[in-house]
């Protein structure tokens, strides 16, 4: 009879790829997690961190469902083009044409399930090993997808005086041997916007190094993520690089989709615009991964667009519903800072987000003395005492120690808002 060996097996670390084995997970994911472990055992959380909706709150438009649900009836499940069907490429040709006054050609516009396989490919279809990417801190998953492309970081850290967004000043220095800019507007986490004379300075500099360059050498292109364009409030302006200097068309790769302005981060329909090029090997590069958005979905939103008194009416109400949030909350943390309490916020400009400021490392509790030394444990503090759940700016590759945080309204009940700040008084109270 043979023995069975009753020692416990220990799995060892595997030997993967460089990129696995150096890929940091999400920092959003791993809050989440706690967050879900913390509701899922009772406790009332104020969790203003995801970056999507609560359904409930903030459904997608009626007529939009209606068409998808009509689709799916219809039978349209099978493979979609690789650049997605004609129908909502002209579609979105027209949207943007009537919205932004941007003209582009079917042949000039991908489809894809959502932004972040478009994003993927600009960098995959410009980016070698080695290459030079500018990007700014805080934004949303350039350090990660400058990692995935092997690509060197050329990082700019913002500050709040420019309202975290770069300046042409900040960029000059370094695009001399760059490949690619990446910006966003409205700002992903900040909710802030481009001001018009600082884009143009921006373009105006990508087209001076352009044209510098010869003609063997890579351009220099600029990766303009305006999936929040819709939603902006009050007197802020959208502006883009390509109605501002109509030659930056030959240099630009715009992200945009439904996600944020129509409340279908789930639906899975985004697009990008720019130069036939760049696009047909973006195409190539997603039809291998197969990020495709659905048959179903594609059809749905190439009808919806198209219907402007629909979009217009649900926009109207989705924007107010949005702005209300956002400047009740703002105009409480205001409060708290008129108040002597070492907070303040930026007045909201745009997108589902407010950036929030909580500057309070150094302080200890009143009741153990235990002190706040890391902004680590001032999120943590923060997150037990107040049972409010906002996401660092660290997160989004800013400074460990940056005191600055993302507010996200997607799932806020307004009823909440004046729990939430009298849950975040008292533990703002217990500091000293």
């Amino acid at each position: 009879m043979s023995t069975v060996n009753s020692t416990p097996y220990v799995k060892k670390e595997e030997k993967l790829s460089q990129l696995a084995n150096t890929l940091v997970g999400s920092e959003i994911v791993r809050l989440g997690g706690e967050i879900k472990q913390k509701i899922k055992r009772g406790e009332t959380i104020y969790n203003f961190t995801i970056g999507d909706f609560d359904a409930e709150i903030f459904p997608i438009p009626q007529k939009l469902e209606d068409e998808i649900v009509n689709a799916y009836r219809n039978k349209l499940t099978t493979y979609p083009p690789a650049d997605g069907i004609i129908q909502l490429r002209e579609s979105v040709s027209k949207f943007i044409n009537d919205r932004e006054g941007l003209r582009f050609e079917t042949n000039e516009i991908l489809i894809a399930a959502g932004g972040r396989p478009l994003i993927y490919t600009v960098y995959r279809a410009i980016v070698d090993r080695g290459d030079k990417v500018i990007y700014s801190v805080p934004s949303w998953n350039n350090n990660h997808y400058v990692h995935f492309t092997e690509g060197k970081h050329q990082v700019i850290e913002t500050t709040a005086e420019n309202n975290f967004m770069p300046t042409a000043e900040d960029i000059q220095p370094h695009v001399h041997d760059a490949v690619l800019i990446a910006l966003c507007s409205p700002l992903n986490p900040t909710g802030t916007v481009f001001q018009k004379e600082e884009l143009e300075k921006i373009c105006d500099m990508v087209l001076a190094e352009n044209n510098r360059r010869g003609e063997e050498e890579k351009k220099l292109y600029v990766m303009y993520d305006q999936m929040y364009w819709m939603l902006t409030y009050g007197e802020t302006r959208h502006y883009n690089p390509v109605s501002l200097r109509p030659e930056m068309k030959k240099y630009t790769i715009f992200i945009d989709g439904i996600s944020k302005a129509f409340a279908s981060t789930g639906v899975r329909v985004g697009w990008a615009l720019g130069p036939e090029w760049v696009l047909s090997k973006m195409k190539a590069i997603n039809s291998h991964l197969g990020a495709w958005s659905p048959m179903a979905e594609q059809n749905a939103t190439a009808k919806f667009l198209v219907q402007k008194e629909v979009v217009d009416d649900y926009l109207s109400v989705f924007r107010k519903e949005l702005q209300e949030r956002l400047q009740l909350i703002y105009d409480g943390f205001m409060q708290l800072k008129s108040e002597g309490y070492a907070v303040a916020a930026c007045a909201p400009q745009a997108a589902i987000y407010l950036t929030i400021q909580l500057s309070l490392t150094g302080k200890r509790t009143i009741n153990n003395g235990n002190l706040l030394s890391t902004q680590s444990e001032v999120t943590t503090y923060i997150l037990e005492n107040a049972k409010l759940a906002v996401v660092p700016f660290y997160a989004f590759g800013a400074a460990k120690d940056s005191d600055w945080y993302r507010l996200s309204v997607g799932t806020c009940r307004k009823e909440e808002i004046p729990e939430m700040f009298s849950k975040l008084k008292e533990a703002l109270d217990n500091l000293h």
